[in-house]
């Protein structure tokens, strides 16, 4: 499959993280659709979607949250992860946001394509096809390599210093 250059587009997305038992866990969504049915490892990524022109960042990685997990995210303004920017020159903006889900409760919007290819059918599929919480060392494995300095960040956001009274942790 060819790379589409995606150069100029902005997504914008969510991390969301929970605490289980002390430990870290990290919720990733799995691409929808045949062409990723077979992949994992170094293809899930954080639920995101792209901006239009005149869209705030926050709003859109909120709106997309929703759309592709079926659950809103908590109030508040999250921890900004700052962005990345992908092989296909696509920017990721980020947020990490504190928060729950079942992912068996999980659900996404779908898009329409033609499968198989040449076929004349149009068939529909859902754009994140499951979500998974996993621990911040899984999670480097099964996410997309760019997007991987975001689970970094939001480590770094977390951990507590010294120089940080209790009221400046997120």
């Amino acid at each position: 499959m060819s790379r589409v250059d995606k150069t100029g587009i902005t997504s914008a997305g969510i991390l969301l993280y929970r605490w289980r038992e002390g430990a870290l866990e990290l919720l990733l969504a799995h691409p929808g659709g045949p062409f990723w049915r077979t992949r994992d490892h170094g293809h899930w990524t954080l639920p995101k979607g792209e901006v239009e022109q005149g869209e705030e960042l926050l709003d859109v990685a909120r709106r997309e949250f929703a759309e592709e997990t079926g659950e809103a995210i908590p109030n508040g303004h999250g921890i900004a992860l700052g962005e990345i920017h992908q092989k296909s020159g696509k920017q990721v903006v980020a947020w990490g946001f504190e928060g729950d889900l079942d992912p068996a409760l999980a659900h996404s919007n779908s898009f329409s394509m033609e499968w198989p290819p040449g076929s004349g059918r149009i068939e529909s599929f859902p754009e994140i096809d499951r979500v998974e919480w996993f621990d911040p060392v899984e999670a480097r494995l099964r996410l997309k390599a760019a997007q991987v300095p975001f689970i970094d960040r939001l480590e770094e956001a977390l951990e507590p210093r010294p120089d940080r009274s209790e009221e400046e942790r997120p």
